[in-house]
């Protein structure tokens, strides 16, 4: 395209992000994504200097960005200004694995599936379309490397997402799973008087999970990858008092043979390697009265009150996933797990510990977690990208659903 003196020609070209290039724009046009929200309480991520810090431990992935070139208007050269970005991974995940059918015949159906994350513009570059070539050229990439289908997951409020997603581009609403987030007490969690905590070796994780979760939905094809990540801090199982110890472990095989009546499973991933997080936007008000619970909660360890750690600044956080168990007791032993989880949180410095279920998972309420900084409703967006399995974003929500921590 050629541009005269007088004449200002704008094109904004979707290429793959440039490692070597890229890094310094793409951070400085995030950081202008954010500026809009800074006068409401929110919640911002800082990637830590690495743009890829999201999806880089995925199996396959991709970044795009928007870049606007302006030619003309007296200009001797192009000015370029990156103003979008998306990111995308693939992988292999169970599919609709509790349905009567697949459950008759002992099926594990296993579909390959895109997750689009990071869907940013620039405030002073929306509503130009620009959003909607990211995402199609992003599900191109998606059907090139054999996805059957593409997924997203956005606030409830994040209206402008929704309806790009559902209005523009296709998607239908399918899952509402829950965000619990715990703060990270000054003071510790005492262990349950009745439940034995058990490290499991990465061997009995993948074992216990292959077995006992590869049905539920979004199960991960490749678990033993995501547990044998250095990001993941380990897994843990909980068991009543006296049936096993570290010592009598007899491995997963023989525990699943005479399992007790109830028990819980739970995996640690370490987010703080990788992103932070800050709340912004709150009042001095605010900041006073969540000081003065740290001050309290420090001061008079032993009365275990609840107090608000340092948010308003860049924190670190562990990721729960993973989390599920049997029995009719079982939400004691995901509360133990929980507490575990908020104890090893403290001994990394995080502020908060989070994890995502299925609403209407029975777990759900042996979690404890803080309203106030929870999102009830996280709502996942699918797509059919093929002719085939055209009804699983039909099909009704199962008990749970597996978060890859990947992916958080």
């Amino acid at each position: 395209m050629v541009a005269d003196d007088d004449t200002v020609a704008v094109v904004v070209v979707v290429r793959e992000y440039n490692e070597k290039n890229d890094g310094d724009a793409v951070i400085n046009a995030e950081s202008r994504c954010d500026a809009g929200t800074a006068r409401k309480l929110s919640v911002c991520t800082h990637l830590m200097g690495d743009p890829l810090c999201r999806v880089r431990n995925s199996p396959a992935y991709l970044m795009l960005v928007a870049e606007m070139k302006v030619l003309g208007g007296g200009e001797d050269k192009q000015r370029k200004e990156i103003v979008g970005m998306i990111r995308g991974c693939l992988k292999m995940v169970t599919l609709n694995g509790k349905s009567p059918e697949n459950v008759k015949h002992g099926r594990t159906p296993a579909t390959k599936v895109g997750y689009i994350l990071g869907l940013r513009v620039s405030t002073s570059h929306r509503r130009m379309g620009i959003g909607l070539k990211l995402v199609r050229r992003m599900e191109l990439w998606f059907r090139e490397n054999g996805a059957q289908f593409s997924y997203i997951a956005t606030k409830n409020d994040n209206l402008p997402s929704l309806n790009l997603f559902t209005t523009k581009c296709g998607y239908s609403k399918f899952r509402t799973p829950s965000i619990l987030v715990h703060p990270v007490f000054a003071h510790r969690i005492k262990p349950h008087k009745k439940v034995t905590i058990i490290h499991l070796s990465q061997k009995d994780a993948v074992s216990l999970y292959r077995t006992r979760f590869s049905a539920v939905d979004f199960f991960p094809s490749d678990i033993d990858a995501v547990l044998n990540n250095k990001l993941n801090v380990g897994t843990f199982i909980a068991v009543p008092r006296g049936s096993y110890d570290e010592i009598s472990w007899p491995g997963t095989a023989a525990f699943l043979e005479a399992a007790p009546g109830s028990w819980a499973v739970m995996s640690i991933w370490n987010c703080k390697e990788i992103f932070r997080l800050e709340v912004r936007g709150a009042s001095r008000l605010q900041k006073a009265v969540a000081k003065t619970t740290r001050v309290m909660d420090r001061a008079f360890p032993w009365l275990n009150l609840p107090s608000i750690p340092k948010l308003f600044g860049p924190f670190d956080l562990h990721f729960i996933y993973g989390l599920g168990g049997e029995g009719p007791k079982v939400n004691t032993f995901v509360k133990a797990l929980c507490g575990l989880a908020h104890n090893m949180a403290q001994d990394h410095g995080c502020g908060v510990v989070v994890t995502e279920v299925a609403q209407q998972d029975p777990i759900k309420p042996g979690i404890p977690h803080w309203e106030m900084l929870s999102c009830d409703e996280d709502v996942w967006c699918i797509k059919s990208l093929g002719e085939s399995f055209r009804d699983w974003g039909k099909s009704p929500p199962g008990a749970a659903i597996f978060i890859d921590p990947r992916e958080f």
